[in-house]
């Protein structure tokens, strides 16, 4: 458990309980305290190439996903995170929709005009920005294919 009291063992139960609600109820996750805009990404795993499944709170960039590797703020990135940094095609699970894109990290006032977007979707993000000596990394989902 960090000093925050998020406890990252936690986090694969929480992820899958987040998956099978998202998937049931077409894109939607009924929890109160959640109420924000999810995606679903499967990426490749860097080291295992198996797909690996993560919700995450995104900003809509038109028809592009703006998502961040926060990992709640802990010193580390997301397993994720690498896995896009070997390999940045990935599945998109936004709604009812599902597409290939690939993700491309954006970097300098752009990232941080993005991370500020974040933050008024989320409020969470400040919180993990104070958590964290990193800088937490964004990324833009381009859309490449339908499903």
């Amino acid at each position: 458990m960090t000093d925050s009291g998020f406890d990252p063992q936690d986090n694969a139960p929480f992820n899958e309980r987040v998956i099978s609600e998202f998937r049931a109820n077409k894109g939607r996750v009924n929890r109160a305290w959640l109420d924000k805009d999810l995606v679903l990404i499967t990426t490749t795993g860097a080291k295992s190439g198996k797909p690996r499944v993560n919700p995450l709170v995104y900003v809509a960039d038109g028809d592009r996903v703006v998502v961040a590797a926060s990992n709640s703020g802990l010193a580390r990135h997301p397993a994720w995170y690498f896995n896009v940094r070997a390999n940045p095609e990935l599945t998109v699970e936004r709604g009812e929709e599902t597409y290939r894109a690939v993700a491309s990290e954006l970097t300098g006032p752009e990232r941080d005009t993005w991370y500020a977007r974040l933050t008024e979707a989320d409020p969470a993000f400040t919180t993990y920005e104070t958590r964290t000596t990193r800088r937490i990394p964004v990324f833009r989902l381009v859309r490449t294919t339908g499903a």
